[in-house]
């Protein structure tokens, strides 16, 4: 099978209302981390009622951050309980999650957590949140938050959504689900490929390459309704689509004048601008938080590497020096960090460059690496990956410690992409 990176490059030359998905996904964790934060989620009362292991999704949320260590926790309480801070401490416990899940009047459920600093035996609050049952595994996640950002300062991703595409049997699915790779829905599906989903700022939108018509055409869909239009079908291929930080406008590959450019084309359509001169292909444009930059591939040294250029014009200054094969840039939205795929003999693998010094780190020692995405706190890194004869998705702590894979039956799992908070 060739490289999906080689396949997107070289290509650079040339459904209806979301419905469930029948795939799901277990999770495996691997590796330690430095330092973790020993926290113990007690299973809430009354969760079970709900259908939803609802602590269980809390700790394996914290656990996969890579910032938490789960310690188990026996009996049933909830955030009216009292704990002895001494019997936790004595567990090598620092932080305590309880709580409960009480069905209401209305058919909807009432999730209530409820934090412990063990250590200084302190109440650090906690939350109420009415939903339905089919928000329920969203609830958990909004506790995790909760939890992640009240023992770290910063915000959680767990209630964010990805997106991916599957290939089984010849045909090919655009899913959205949870960070977690659950609760999959199906947002496309075709039996000619789809490659390059790309979220809008808002979450609102996915923007993609469909190959519906026998050639490359960059759609975008509404996520809630299913709706889609067309946004690019020029002469060529129209491909590799990326959003503008402000939802305004999509960087994007286009051919229509011979060659492969990288041109900026209105969210709402109309004729696009010209960033890109020259003989050489340039592909998968990706901008920073601030909008005022691109990075993107180019082939203009001879082989493929990572240049980064202004949004409003100029020069391109080249990026990435290590390896004569480097591409996928993915930038993370603090700015911080560079990730991208470089080609070591036969293998592709998932690297990270820090912007400001240039230190190159390699994540994964694994051998068919590509489409890396960052989390919206910049902490994780979803990518897919070939292990066990299959195609699975992978997301990885930026110190490569902690890895989580998001195992999917039946079908091969590529083009992650993360999406934006706000859900």
């Amino acid at each position: 099978m060739t490289n999906p990176q080689r396949r997107r490059f070289i290509g650079a030359l040339g459904l209806g209302a979301v419905a469930p998905a029948l795939a799901q996904f277990r999770v495996e964790i691997s590796g330690v981390g430095a330092t973790q934060i020993p926290v113990s989620v007690a299973r809430f009362r009354d969760e079970a009622a709900g259908g939803q292991p609802i602590a269980a999704i809390v700790r394996a949320d914290l656990e996969r951050s890579g910032l938490f260590r789960g310690v188990d926790a026996p009996g049933v309480l909830d955030e009216t309980s009292l704990p002895v801070m001494a019997e936790w401490r004595a567990r090598a416990v620092d932080a305590l999650v309880l709580g409960s899940v009480t069905r209401l009047a209305d058919g909807r459920f009432d999730v209530r957590h409820k934090l412990w600093d063990v250590v200084k035996g302190e109440d650090l609050g906690g939350s109420s949140q009415a939903v339905t049952a089919a928000d329920l595994r969203l609830a958990a996640h909004r506790v995790a938050d909760a939890v992640y950002r009240q023992l770290t300062g910063e915000p959680g991703v767990f209630a964010t959504r990805i997106a991916y595409v599957t290939r089984s049997n010849g045909r090919f699915t655009l899913h959205v689900a949870d960070a977690d790779g659950e609760n999959a829905q199906v947002a496309l599906a075709s039996p000619e490929p789809i490659i390059s989903p790309a979220w809008s700022p808002d979450g609102k939108q996915l923007a993609y390459v469909s190959f519906e018509s026998q050639k490359a055409v960059v759609w975008v869909q509404e996520v809630a309704s299913g709706r889609r239009r067309v946004l690019a079908n020029f002469r060529g291929s129209n491909s590799a689509p990326a959003w503008s930080p402000d939802g305004s406008q999509l960087a994007l590959t286009l051919s229509r004048d011979g060659g492969s450019h990288l041109y900026l084309l209105a969210a709402a359509g109309g004729e696009p601008r010209r960033l890109t001169q020259g003989t050489s292909i340039e592909t998968e444009p990706a901008f920073t938080a601030d909008g005022r930059t691109l990075y993107f591939v180019s082939d203009r040294g001879g082989s493929p590497q990572i240049y980064r250029m202004p949004v409003a014009g100029g020069a391109a200054e080249r990026v990435s020096f290590e390896g004569s094969y480097n591409i996928s840039p993915a930038i993370s939205p603090d700015g911080r960090t560079l990730a991208y795929v470089t080609r070591s003999g036969n293998a592709f693998r998932l690297m990270t460059m820090e912007l400001a010094g240039g230190k190159v780190t390699a994540l994964t020692d694994t051998q068919d690496d590509e489409s890396p995405s960052f989390a919206p706190n910049s902490r994780l890194v979803i990518y897919a990956t070939r292990a066990g004869g299959r195609d699975v998705l992978m997301t990885s702590t930026l110190d490569g410690r902690i890895k989580t894979r998001l195992a999917a039956s039946g079908a091969d799992v590529r083009e992650p992409v993360w999406g934006p908070y706000g859900r």
